[in-house]
C-alpha cells in the first residue's frame, strides 16, 4: 500500500516556520473502526524537504507517534519565502507520495509586537504634550480668554 499524501499547514513565526502535520488516513478496518497509521506501524518516520531562493534542502527524517503533531524550523532569513513539502513513512513501508508544498514568507522579528509598541509610544507622547501645556499654563505663560460669570468666580 502506497502511504498517501500527509496533510500540512505552515504558519509564519519570527525566523521560523511553525509546521503542523495530520498523517495521511489508512484504509485499513479492524471491527469497522477505521485504523490510523499508528495504530497499524505504532511510529512513523517523517522527512521535511525545505524549499527556498538557495535551493532544496532536505532536513534529517525524523519519527512520530501522533496523529498530528508540530515541528519549528528555525533560523531562517527573514522576509525570505519559503515552502515546505512533507513525506511520511514506516519501517515496514517506504512507499509514500510526499504532500504538495505549502508555501509562506519568514516573520521579521521586529514586527512582533509592533502595533503595542506604536500605541504605547502615542499615549507617551500624548501624555507629554498635556503636561507641557500644563505647567506652561501653571506658569502664566498661556493666559485663558474665557471670562467666567461672577457667580463661578
Amino acid at each position: 500500500a502506497i502511504l498517501g499524501p500527509p496533510e500540512v499547514n505552515i504558519t509564519s513565526c519570527p525566523n521560523c516556520i511553525n509546521v503542523t502535520i495530520k498523517l495521511p488516513t489508512s484504509h485499513f478496518r479492524d471491527k469497522g473502526k477505521l485504523l490510523s497509521l499508528i495504530d497499524i506501524y505504532k511510529e512513523m518516520d517523517y522527512n521535511i524537504t525545505l524549499k527556498s531562493l538557495d535551493g532544496e534542502y532536505k532536513r534529517p527524517r525524523q519519527k512520530t507517534t501522533e496523529e498530528v503533531f508540530s515541528t519549528v524550523i528555525e533560523d531562517l532569513y527573514p522576509s525570505r519565502n519559503y515552502c515546505v513539502s512533507v513525506e511520511v513513512s514506516a519501517s515496514l513501508n517506504k512507499h509514500s507520495i510526499p504532500s504538495p508544498w505549502k508555501c509562506v514568507t519568514v516573520d521579521l522579528e521586529a514586527q512582533q509586537g509592533y502595533h503595542e509598541v506604536a500605541v504605547a509610544g502615542a499615549i507617551c507622547v500624548s501624555l507629554i504634550i498635556v503636561l507641557v501645556l500644563k505647567c506652561v499654563h501653571a506658569a502664566g505663560f498661556i493666559l485663558l480668554k474665557i471670562s467666567f460669570p461672577q457667580t463661578l468666580v
